[in-house]
């Protein structure tokens, strides 16, 4: 027999969530030495190692930010990777033991090998959109207004308002051109305090508009 459902589960997904100047963490997240903007919603089952993740940014879920700095206003699909880990592929062999090795029982850890990934900080810039499943490799800086299509893997740096895809990923087209892409990023929306962005809000729905005001 089939069953109709309007809404499964109940309880909190019945209402809309309300977003606000405290963070919403969804349950089973791990954050360590991170710190977190307004605004922001953090997906379930994501992790947060030593970054930035900074206002009105969100992540879908699932996903595992380390040592990154992420910009304001960015859309983080499900199952992202920023600045995955490292195998010494130099070595006689590439298993973790090498490096974890305290619980493996061969001695301390190889803190130089996890400090080569903590120097590869990865900078997302303001207003990205990075697609599902996408991996952004350590080291690699994504500019502001950038798209990176869904199963992506980022190995260069992405400029401004370019939109990448592929494994590895390559340039697909630009958002605008490179004069509206100027005017943008002078104009650094994203910046504005909370009361201009209320007051200003419907002129970012119109980008002729809102180039001719601000521009």
């Amino acid at each position: 027999m089939l069953r109709h459902y309007t809404l499964y589960p109940a309880g909190d997904h019945a209402s809309p969530k309300m977003l606000g100047e405290e963070p919403l963490i969804h349950a089973g997240c791990l954050i360590r030495d991170s710190h977190i903007g307004s605004w922001t919603e953090i997906g379930a089952g994501t992790t947060l190692v030593e970054s930035t993740f900074d206002d009105y940014s969100y992540t879908a879920g699932d996903a595992q930010i380390i040592y990154t700095t992420v910009g304001k206003f960015c859309s983080i699909a499900s199952h992202v990777r920023i600045n995955p880990g490292n195998h010494p592929m130099w070595r006689v062999t590439q298993h973790h033991m090498t490096y974890r090795r305290k619980q493996f029982g061969f001695g301390e850890d190889d803190r130089e090998f996890f400090e080569w990934r903590r120097e590869h900080h990865c900078t997302i810039g303001h207003d990205v959109w990075i697609g599902h499943g996408a991996v952004i490799m350590p080291g690699i800086d994504v500019g502001t207004g950038a798209v990176v299509g869904a199963g992506a893997v980022v190995t260069k740096p992405v400029e401004a308002y370019m939109i990448v895809g592929g494994v590895p990923a390559k340039p697909i087209r630009r958002r605008f051109d490179e004069a509206i892409s100027e005017k943008l990023l002078k104009i650094a929306w994203w910046d504005w305090p909370r009361d201009v962005l209320q007051a200003r809000f419907d002129d970012l729905l119109d980008m002729e508009r809102f180039l001719a005001t601000y521009g």
